[in-house]
């Protein structure tokens, strides 16, 4: 017996509606990073997670385990990280490209002043366990150019901001200055250090965003 075809007509509505919100759901996943013992768990979350609660990311987003060395250089739109210490956060985020970062500190950990490269950084939210029930800090990066564009791995990495991670060490607000058109680190920083040891060419005009 065919179906009335007002009931097909329903049928097909709800399957569009079904298929549509699976759609979404990707669409408006983001990324989770974080490290349990000496794995490295990523994830694609279709919800925001508590900080630092590893069993609600296992339960609530798709995760695998990756090991430190398979971890390959790529673009996020949306990334958040859960991290203990300098030396995994700068293994898993130097010279990468992400828009809008999140950084969570989980433990009770002083971080040295070190420097941690990022390129195209549109937008930074940092919190730490520690200081919990303090609201996270969000920051935006001013950008006068789609950072997409220009980007085909760190050689041409025209915005590039400089994370001071002893910041998680302390009360104040976030702040941030820019300078336009760079062309070469070395020079023209000739007291920052860490300039001298990054593989950014200098050859290239580039914004240079310091955050602290």
């Amino acid at each position: 017996m065919t179906p009335p075809a007002s009931l097909c007509l329903l049928l097909l509505g709800e399957l569009g509606i079904f298929a549509l919100g699976h759609f979404t759901k990707g669409q408006n996943s983001s990324t989770l990073i974080f490290t349990k013992g000496n794995t490295i768990r990523n994830c694609s979350c279709p919800v925001g997670v508590r900080d630092c609660d590893y069993s609600l990311a296992s339960l609530m987003c798709s995760c695998k385990s990756v090991l430190p060395f398979a971890m390959e250089q790529t673009r996020y739109d949306h990334l958040t990280i859960w991290f203990t210490d300098a030396s995994t956060l700068g293994q898993l985020l130097e010279f990468t490209l992400v828009q809008d970062l999140k950084l969570s500190l989980c433990g009770s950990y002083t971080l040295p002043t070190k420097y941690l490269a990022i390129c195209g950084l549109q937008r930074l939210r940092i919190s730490a366990e520690a200081k919990r029930p303090f609201r996270e800090q969000s920051l935006l990066v001013p950008s006068r150019r789609d950072s997409r564009s220009s980007y085909k791995g760190w050689q041409t990495c025209m915005f590039i901001s400089f994370l001071d991670m002893a910041l998680f060490n302390r009360d104040s607000s976030l702040k941030s200055y820019s300078i336009d058109n760079v062309s070469s680190l070395t020079r023209d920083f000739p007291d920052f250090p860490y300039f001298k040891t990054s593989p950014i060419p200098n050859n290239k005009s580039c914004v240079v965003t310091i955050i602290y």
